[in-house]
C-alpha cells in the first residue's frame, strides 16, 4: 500500500488535538532532517470529494444512441 495514502486515511480520522500533536511532531522531523525534503506537489494535488464539480462537461445528446453502433442495435 502507499504509504502517503495509509498515513492520510490514519490522520483524517484522528480528533484534532491528535492531528495538531501530530503535525507539531512532522514539524520537529522536519527540522532534524533538513536534506530529507521531498516535494510538496503530491500534498497540493491531494483532492476531496467535488473537486472536479464545474470541469466536465457533458454534451446534450449524450444518452442518444450512436449511429455507428445503429447496425448491433
Amino acid at each position: 500500500m502507499n504509504t502517503d495514502l495509509a498515513l492520510w486515511k490514519i490522520v483524517i480520522n484522528l480528533p484534532e488535538s491528535l492531528k495538531t500533536e501530530l503535525l507539531h511532531y512532522a514539524e520537529y522531523l522536519q527540522e532534524k532532517y533538513p536534506n530529507n525534503k521531498q516535494s510538496t506537489e503530491k500534498i497540493e494535488t491531494v483532492r476531496g470529494y467535488g473537486s472536479w464539480a464545474g470541469q466536465i462537461i457533458m454534451s446534450d445528446d449524450f444518452d442518444e444512441p450512436l449511429e455507428d453502433l445503429a447496425e448491433y442495435m
